[in-house]
């Protein structure tokens, strides 16, 4: 598991991953205050079903880093996320 200290654009050359995963989130609240918690679980050929691969915990600084990386590789992810807030 790891809290994410910093983003920044890797240029470095990628392709698609050809392996699909399902990923969990959780609200974790701590003494240090609140996180999002992102979890990859194992491909469907893993041999041990629904195991965590990978945890990635973002506190509110971050995940503010995350989504206007979002918005900007996504533009119309804006508008079409804001129109469907409660």
């Amino acid at each position: 598991m790891a809290t994410v200290r910093e983003f920044f654009e890797d240029k470095k050359g990628s392709v698609s991953h050809p392996t699909v995963v399902d990923c969990g989130y959780q609200v974790v609240h701590t003494s240090e205050g609140v996180f999002l918690q992102l979890s990859t679980y194992g491909s469907d050929y893993r041999q041990t079903q629904k195991k965590t691969s990978q945890t990635l915990q973002l506190d509110r600084e971050h995940a503010a880093q995350l989504l206007r990386i979002l918005v900007a590789t996504f533009p119309d992810l804006h508008s079409s996320v804001i129109g469907k807030l409660p």
